[in-house]
């Protein structure tokens, strides 16, 4: 696996996000569970992740991100961003969308919230718990 971009959408229906994106990106999920599915896109390189939210709000960005291969590449960046000034938040070995995660997050200028992650292992949780 190369490095790929990750959008999180907080989805109104994830049953119709998931029929929808299935047929813009012309793949089915790669994991798909309760509140929550993504996609592994090759062509554009995606990893798309939809979150299900309440049924009456609009389809909204959740967070921002960049999937990458191992720890090492997560402390490289994190290192990369310190240096540039920008404030990081390390979060390792903690349970997120349904995986195990080393990852660091950091906001932009707009509070948008950006992590850089590698996934270790499957989990059986959605919610953000560390282990």
């Amino acid at each position: 696996m190369t490095s790929r971009v990750q959008l999180a959408l907080r989805v109104p229906d994830l049953a119709a996000s998931v029929a929808f994106y299935s047929k813009l990106f012309n793949t089915e999920p790669a994991k798909l569970r309760d509140g929550y599915a993504n996609f592994a896109i090759t062509e554009p390189p995606l990893k798309l992740v939809l979150i299900e939210g309440g049924a009456d709000e609009a389809t909204r960005m959740d967070h921002l991100g960049v999937e990458v291969e191992s720890t090492e590449a997560v402390h490289a960046a994190t290192a990369r961003l310190g240096e540039s000034g920008l404030t990081t938040a390390v979060e390792n070995d903690t349970t997120c969308c349904y995986a195990l995660q080393d990852k660091v997050w950091v906001h932009g200028p707009g509070q948008e919230p950006w992590e850089v992650y590698v996934v270790k292992a499957d989990a059986d949780s959605l919610a953000k718990q560390p282990t």
